[in-house]
């Protein structure tokens, strides 16, 4: 194991017993303890809730102890009962059983008492049976079956846990597929026994790798004495959760080797920053010192917060002041926020989001309401809420932010849609990372409620939602604008939202140009807020081609970012819901270590591959409806048949696509029926082709990248320039670019800038098919006097001649055959990319001359 992590505690720990002075400190009094509720604890999103209470768990494992003859553990009662009023009176709420099934007279002790119970299953016991299944076997679904009927719907039960951290090299031995089939079939052994219950496993570092989608909560040992590596630990372990809820099942420290009192320092930390990080529950290893394994008890270790003879040690008295005060200590010196709502016609959703801004649960914030223009009761239900309503002529959504930003007063501004509600700690965990980290912004997932229909359960499942997209565990690149922070100063500096962007793309366009000036960005994976899926095709196909219409924007914007055929190209790596299905031919592999000793074995999935996400282009739609262009002109020139096969081939891949992503999509709230279930997979489907498409649509409306403009039409050269010019005063060259760079992009020219590798400073791109290229330099004379030479000419991409000449050889052809129609529209269509391509050089070419002279008159030059 890495020499931070202690080793798990069912393993043999070695070393002497070492005396240690104990503490007389009786137990803290606390008032009589409340019966569990009899509602049942239910998943929203990133927490458990009992009814409309965020449930966090506090808990602590118990046992495993010396059964009796019969093989019952837990066979003393009295002990139980002694034991769980200890625990009620020290804040604990949940108590974790982690290896063998307990008695329903156990369940109702811990009612009595106030607790909660996590049953633990143990079919990490029978997971040799997978190799070799003797006669006498027993079968294991029965066995399992058998002991969720002992306590199925009892008003104790927290969850039940499956199994306890599989052996990693049994786990390594039957292969990741294997063990995940196996939890997932006892998993529905589970489900038909107590559907209402929830599910889990507990799951270790050795074992990461395992992805086990269904369950309903996500639970880890984990032992790291680093508070930094834990942090790190935490947040990876949130972003293999997804929208589920993290718990710690054990954490702790042995007195016997740190000391008592650095056993309590530490899970004081430890505990605290588990729930900071957005745990939803956190299970202390152990209550007791009293521990028996493997037919003796275990003396060389003392892990409890307990001795052997229940009296408490400093470490109980640490963990009740820190559950006590979770998620975090109420002395924190919360910043100001103000959360701006920007709405146009939000009438049908924004009552739920002024209803979540109410119940927040933070001490200092503001709520402004910008109403852009909206024609509908907007202003008038956002007049019964206390919040600041400023109304304004519909300008678009970066302009209503900034309307909403000159306003805040909060030394950070929130941003929530308006058909969005926050969760009640919502700004509280914004507001923690903000305090930790220097990030000039701050975002959390979005989630769709349950509830919408099911039209938005589908879109939910489709690609084209808000998701984060993140460089670390914990660094974002980019923030949707549902869910997105900033501090203030710095969304100032930058001046605010850009307001071209009239409906989307000022999230992606903000996060670019914060991060243009060294800053970064944080992501926190419960800072979430509830975000409304549209819930008709209609308003999905119009919020699609928005977006398209915005991608198109930003590509004009912020060209370096994007691709030579406009896909934009992240750096990190996109998550969230409704992600579309990447085809790929290579296989996820498993870091193991050397003879699978790896404390830490993680997926690691390859990256898609240009070719693999071709599908997920809407100028892949583009090529394809040429294809059967060309394939139907087949009808007046046979040879051109050869575009069949390849339309359908092109055609293949964005279904294949769309098919496995309505596969693969879960509707854990839909109804049992198969009929039901299969609806939602076929509208899923759908959806995964339409999307590309509405992109496309937006695209073509914006001007999409192959045939788009990208700078003014107008005449020059199509040969290289080149220019001297004599300068009276110094100025350094890279003034000189960067004015120029900034001239051409005011006029709303496409321009890159050169390379750490590139023969080039500046290029302006005339289109897909030509761009101009431009070099400076400077020779230093007496005086501070220089000679500027500056040379342009153009750049013709080989897609353009190729596609030209390709055309134009399948137009002779046709000619040659008297397939007069057929050489008449390939004819025209290779005239066609020639003359773009002569059109965009020429244009680029001439842009550049008016910038020189820009530059030259403004006496830069």
């Amino acid at each position: 194991m890495n020499p931070d992590m202690s080793s798990v505690v069912g393993h043999a720990r070695h070393g002497l017993l070492e005396q240690q002075t104990r503490p007389t400190a009786s137990v803290p009094s606390a008032g009589p303890p409340t019966a569990p509720s009899p509602q049942r604890p239910c998943v929203r999103g990133k927490f458990l809730f009992v009814g409309e209470e965020k449930l966090y768990v506090r808990g602590v494992t118990y046992g495993a102890f010396e059964p009796d003859q019969d093989g019952n553990e837990y066979h003393d009662l009295a002990k139980v009962e002694r034991d769980f009023a200890q625990m009620a009176a020290s804040g604990i709420n949940t108590v974790r059983i982690p290896h063998t099934m307990p008695p329903r007279a156990l369940l109702d002790v811990a009612q009595r008492h106030g607790l909660r119970v996590m049953v633990g299953l143990s079919a990490e016991q029978y997971v040799g049976y997978l190799i070799d299944r003797p006669a006498s076997a027993p079968n294991v679904d029965e066995v399992i079956r058998s002991r969720v009927r002992t306590c199925a719907g009892h008003p104790a039960l927290l969850c039940y846990a499956l199994g306890n951290e599989i052996p990693a090299l049994l786990a390594r031995w039957l292969g990741r597929h294997k063990v995940e089939r196996y939890l997932e079939q006892l998993y529905r052994v589970v489900k038909q026994e107590d559907p209402a219950g929830l599910v889990t496993y507990v799951n270790y570092p050795t074992t990461e790798y395992l992805r086990l989608p269904f369950l309903d909560l996500v639970c880890f040992n984990v032992y790291l004495e680093s508070q930094e590596r834990f942090e790190a630990y935490l947040a990876r372990l949130h972003n293999i959760a997804g929208d589920r809820p993290v718990i710690m099942s054990e954490l702790g420290l042995d007195g016997i080797r740190n000391g008592e009192a650095e056993q309590a320092r530490s899970l004081d930390w430890q505990v605290r920053t588990a729930f900071a990080a957005g745990c939803s529950g956190v299970f202390v290893f152990s209550w007791t010192d009293e521990w028996y394994r493997h037919g003796h008890d275990v003396e060389d270790w003392a892990f409890g917060l307990t001795r052997a003879d229940r009296s408490p040690k400093p470490a109980l008295e640490a963990v009740r002041e820190a559950f006590a005060e979770a998620p975090f200590k109420p002395t924190l010196a919360w910043p100001r926020i103000s959360v701006v709502v920007c709405s146009y016609n939000g009438g049908r959703t924004i009552r739920d989001t002024c209803e979540g801004l109410r119940h927040l649960d933070y001490p200092n914030y503001e709520v402004i309401v910008v109403d852009d223009g909206s024609t509908d009761d907007t202003a008038a239900i956002a007049r019964a809420y206390d919040v600041r309503l400023i109304r304004t002529p519909n300008r678009g959504l970066s302009s209503a932010r900034n309307t909403g930003l000159a306003a805040a007063t909060g030394e950070i501004v929130a941003y929530l849609d308006d058909d969005a509600y926050p969760d009640p700690h919502w700004l509280t965990y914004l507001a923690a990372t903000f305090l930790s980290t220097s990030h000039a912004g701050v975002g959390g997932p979005n989630i769709a409620p349950a509830g919408d229909g099911p039209i938005a359960e589908c879109v939910a499942r489709a690609p084209g939602g808000p998701v984060h997209v993140l460089i670390t565990d914990r660094e974002a690149e980019h923030i949707p604008g549902c869910n997105m922070a900033f501090r203030t100063a710095f969304l100032e500096a930058i001046g605010g939202f850009d307001p071209r962007f009239r409906t989307a793309g000022d999230d992606v366009d903000v996060c670019w140009r914060l991060q243009d000036r060294g800053w970064t960005l944080g992501y926190h994976p419960t800072a979430l807020v509830w975000h409304h899926r549209r819930n008709s095709l209609r308003t999905y196909w119009k919020q699609q081609i928005g977006y398209g219409r915005a991608e198109a924007m930003l590509e004009r914007k912020w060209p370096e970012k994007y691709n030579d055929v406009g896909h934009v190209r992240w750096t990190g790596r996109m998550y969230g819901s409704g992600l579309p299905y990447v085809l790929g031919w290579r296989r996820a592999r498993v870091y193991h270590g050397v003879w699978g000793a790896a404390p830490f074995q993680s997926l690691y999935e390859p990256a898609p591959t240009l070719l693999a996400s071709l599908p997920q282009m809407p100028e892949w739609h583009l090529m394809t409806v040429t294809l059967m262009g060309i394939a139907a002109l087949s009808y007046f020139w046979s040879p051109l048949r050869l575009a069949v096969p390849l339309s359908i081939a092109a055609v293949l891949p964005s279904v294949a696509q769309a098919c496995l992503g309505g596969a693969r999509a879960r509707f854990p709230n839909a109804p049992r029926a198969w009929t039901a279930r299969w609806a939602r997979r076929l509208l899923t489907t759908t959806l995964h082709l339409v999307q590309p498409i509405a992109r496309l649509r937006g695209r073509i409306q914006e001007g999409l990248t192959p045939w788009r403009r990208r700078c003014p039409r107008r005449p020059g050269p199509v040969w290289p320039v080149t220019k001297a010019v004599w300068s009276e005063r110094w100025v350094d060259q890279d003034q000189r670019l960067q004015a120029m760079e900034a001239d051409l992009r005011t006029d709303g020219v496409c321009v890159l800038r050169g390379g750490r590798d590139a023969r080039w400073d500046l290029e302006v791109r005339g289109g897909f098919f030509g761009a101009a290229r431009l070099l400076m330099g400077v020779e230093e004379h007496a005086g501070g006097k220089q000679l500027v030479r500056l040379r342009w000419w153009p750049v013709v991409p080989t897609a353009g001649p190729l596609l030209a000449v390709v055309l134009a050889a399948l137009a002779r052809g046709a000619s040659i055959d008297h397939a007069w129609v057929a050489a008449g529209v390939l004819g025209f269509g290779a005239l066609l990319a020639a003359t773009r391509t002569l059109e965009q050089c020429s244009a680029a070419m001439a842009t550049i001359r008016e910038a020189v002279e820009r530059l030259r008159r403004s006496e830069l030059l």
